[in-house]
């Protein structure tokens, strides 16, 4: 099994893994960032969303050797992002458990859409799931963080 190359959160990093061990269980368990978390293990929740070259991505289902030569940020990458204060100042987090997909999937929709309407945040955020029903204060919260990156 060859060792894969990439960056992750600026930094250059090599691992000898298996090919198609999710990017997931890398990062926690072999990384040690557990930022990122275990959702429902099949890209439906959101709650392990990390950026791939800039693009959310699903890391339960991205197989390691996919990321050879691409740049990965987690959400301990994206460290004073507009998006994380305008969470705090929000009150969004409950028991906070999706929220670093959320903060992720966040950032990248802001990356590309500097001031979304209301219906680009709930199409950029609906495969993002808030088991505490916070959606009404994600919502504020990235309207907020677009004010601030203006």
């Amino acid at each position: 099994m060859p060792a894969t190359r990439f960056t992750l959160n600026g930094a250059p990093q090599t691992v000898d893994l298996p090919a198609a061990m999710p990017l997931l269980w890398v990062l926690r368990d072999h990384l040690q960032l557990t930022g990122t978390k275990f959702g429902c293990g099949m890209s439906l929740c959101g709650a392990c969303t990390v950026h791939v070259n800039g693009q959310p991505v699903r890391s339960c289902v991205t197989p390691v050797s996919s990321l050879a030569g691409k740049s990965v940020t987690t959400i301990e990458g994206l460290s004073n992002h507009p998006v994380q204060q305008a969470w705090v100042e929000e009150d969004v987090p409950q028991c906070g458990y999706c929220q670093s997909g959320q903060i992720m999937t966040a950032a990248a929709l802001l990356a590309k859409t500097k001031q979304p309407t209301d219906a680009d945040i709930d199409e950029a955020m609906r495969g993002n799931i808030c088991r505490c029903g916070a959606y009404c204060e994600i919502r504020k919260a990235i309207h907020r963080a677009a004010g601030a990156t203006k």
